[in-house]
């Protein structure tokens, strides 16, 4: 039977610690098990952190309220008749229904309607970084 006297440690890690040891742990000559043991976590905690950073929970850049500009109907659209009550949502919007992002270096991503936002998280996360 083990007695344990001293007060159980539970560390609080900051968001800037967090990314630093999991940048460590990424470099390619880098030993995970090392790091891990060299910054007193847990391969486990460091794991999830690592998997947290690459799905985008885990990150420096604080979200952001970005400006949406909506352009005109085209032309063309603009003679169509209305879409009627008894039309499907589907029909009324088109199969090429398309979200265009601008990011601020000039790159535009362009999203149809079947892509989840898993993966456009990941896409964003490969261009911003």
């Amino acid at each position: 039977m083990e007695i344990i006297t001293g007060i159980e440690r539970r560390r609080r890690w900051g968001l800037e610690e967090k990314l630093r040891v999991v940048a460590e742990a990424e470099r390619p000559d880098a030993c995970f098990a090392e790091v891990a043991r060299r910054h007193d976590v847990s391969r486990g905690l460091l794991w999830k952190w690592r998997q947290q950073v690459r799905c985008g929970a885990l990150s420096a850049a604080a979200p952001q309220f970005v400006p949406v500009h909506m352009l005109p109907a085209p032309i063309g659209a603009a003679t169509s008749a209305p879409a009627t009550p008894t039309r499907s949502r589907e029909q009324a919007v088109g199969t090429d229904a398309v979200i265009e992002i601008a990011l601020a270096d000039g790159t535009t991503v362009r999203v149809g309607r079947d892509v989840n936002a898993t993966s456009l998280r990941r896409v964003l996360g490969v261009l911003r970084g």
